[in-house]
């Protein structure tokens, strides 16, 4: 499954697809002149925000990302013809359900297709119980 936009169990339209309203040939759908820094930031930490979320991935050799003057911003491609985000999910939360809310974050930043791919699952961290800390 990494790598690809992942379907829904119901069999219908990928949840991590799909146009918002007045698809238009540049990634900016708000109009209000913010740079392509400002909005790749704004999708970042958008998709930092979803529960499920650990991290996004910047691609096998660091090919995913948003080049910028002086900065890339890993794990986010703003394109005329479609948005990608590639992230890192938890093993603590379903993976479609991490994948739609990811695409309904991003979806009102942009006019284009959003594209999202689940790259790598993590575990949370195993903690010890309290009992045993204390035996340490």
């Amino acid at each position: 499954m990494p790598g690809g936009p992942v379907a829904p169990p119901s069999g219908g339209p990928a949840p991590a697809q799909g146009a918002a309203p007045g698809a238009g040939p540049h990634p900016r759908g708000d109009g209000d002149g913010d740079s392509d820094s400002d909005l790749a930031d704004r999708v970042v930490a958008r998709v930092l925000a979803v529960p499920g979320v650990v991290r996004l991935h910047p691609g096998v050799l660091g090919e995913v990302a948003t080049y910028l003057p002086g900065r890339a911003v890993p794990g986010v491609r703003l394109r005329p013809d479609g948005t990608e985000v590639h992230v890192v999910v938890s093993t603590a939360r379903p993976i479609p359900p991490v994948a739609r809310d990811v695409h309904e974050a991003v979806r009102p930043l942009v006019r284009q297709p959003v594209r999202v791919y689940v790259e790598d699952l993590e575990s949370p961290p195993h903690r010890r119980p309290s009992a045993e800390r204390a035996q340490s």
